[in-house]
């Protein structure tokens, strides 16, 4: 099968989509099947050789972060050589609700197209607003699929229409199988993500981490990701801040590694997440997880089972349930258990099947649909370069 997908927001900028349409690329390359992804990228960027790039990126606030994304006339036209050239069985649009590449190629394409839909917000003014712009383009989607129950409910309620739930997938074994660092571990608590995005929620971490050193003063926190350090380690008194080292960014190898390494694995995110990608792969690394209790965190660790929650924005909850977790080897080693056998209905090898049940679904005896006929003259004028 001669699969495209598009992946709207920049290449170069780590994140939960982005990882989820490079994995679901080499999966299918893994099956036999022909695989292009159309993704934004700054010059220079060592891409994979089945992304082909879009141009640069700019960024955009989305959906309470900053979203780095390509749209206009130049990368309309990049979209339908892509489209053209690639003559694909099926179109895999990853949030075609964002003003993206995803929803350009929605616009422009033929045959059959398959949107996944990651985005968990109850609240989008913006896309109730930009309804009347979006539907004659989604109205051309033959299948829609939600990361999550809180996505799916978010497409509902503003977009209309229904979809099926197939979460983001992990390649478990890769994350199972990673070599512990020796310096990472021993009484250790590890946090992954962009430090400077205030959502992630690092700084309710930095708060509570005094109260943790109180009864467990051989604590260490590792944190990786993007932003200011400096900025950061200012939260913290003086006293305590050679307590955390800031690893910057870290390889998909170190990644792994790290998960592998700490001894609990703390998500202490605001909001704004529609599924909680690092918490299966922390799960499969084998790391107790503690999260706040965001609805989708709570479906990911099924319902608190395969891992700890404690209420969101709370560093006082965070503290005392991350002392008492660090104190407890056996209830530490209850929940990698549990998660090791929850983690498996994350694995690739079950999500890319249902992936390629939905392509399979749509491709069969499917009709052409023009490009144009169901779009509005405004998006006429977009997606033919103005």
């Amino acid at each position: 099968m001669r699969i495209g997908i598009v992946c709207p927001y920049s290449w170069d900028v780590p994140g939960g989509v982005q990882f989820h349409v490079r994995d679901l690329a080499e999966h299918l390359r893994r099956l036999g099947h022909t695989v292009s992804v159309l993704a934004p990228a700054d010059d220079g960027t060592a891409l994979p050789p089945y992304v082909v790039s879009a141009g640069r990126a700019m960024a955009v606030p989305y959906n309470g972060s900053v979203a780095r994304l390509s749209f206009g006339p130049l990368s309309a036209a990049r979209v339908r050589r892509w489209v053209h050239d690639g003559d694909f069985d099926v179109l895999h649009l990853h949030e075609p609700a964002a003003p993206s590449l995803a929803l350009l190629t929605c616009w422009v394409a033929r045959g059959p197209i398959v949107a996944t839909f990651h985005t968990s917000n109850p609240r989008s003014r913006a896309m109730v607003a930009a309804y009347p712009i979006l539907q004659p383009a989604l109205e051309k989607i033959s299948a829609r699929i939600a990361v999550s129950e809180y996505a799916r409910r978010t497409l509902v309620e503003h977009l209309g229409g229904d979809a099926v739930t197939i979460p983001n997938g992990v390649d478990v074994g890769f994350f199972a199988g990673a070599e512990p660092k020796a310096e990472w571990q021993g009484s250790t608590i590890g946090f992954i993500g962009r430090i400077d995005e205030s959502r992630k929620g690092l700084a309710v971490l930095l708060r509570a981490f005094p109260q943790i050193l109180e009864r467990r003063p051989e604590t260490r926190l590792l944190v990786a990701g993007r932003g200011d350090a400096e900025e950061a380690a200012g939260l913290l008194p003086a006293a305590l801040r050679d307590r955390v080292e800031f690893l910057g960014m870290i390889s998909d190898e170190d990644k792994a590694r790290l998960l592998r390494s700490v001894d609990i694995y703390a998500a202490p995110n605001l909001g704004g997440e529609s599924f909680g990608i690092i918490l299966v792969e922390a799960m499969s690394a084998g790391a107790p997880v503690l999260a706040s209790d965001l609805d989708a965190f709570s479906q990911v660790l099924d319902g608190g089972t395969a891992g700890e929650l404690f209420p969101t924005g709370d560093a006082d909850a965070l503290a005392a349930a991350a002392a008492e977790l660090l104190g407890d080897p056996a209830r530490r080693a209850a929940l990698r258990e549990r998660a090791a056998r929850h983690v498996l209905r994350f694995d690739w090898s079950t999500v890319g099947s249902d992936v390629l049940a939905v392509y399979e679904t749509v491709t069969e005896g499917a009709s052409t649909v023009a490009p144009d006929d169901r779009i509005s003259p405004w998006a006429r004028l977009w997606s033919r370069g103005g």
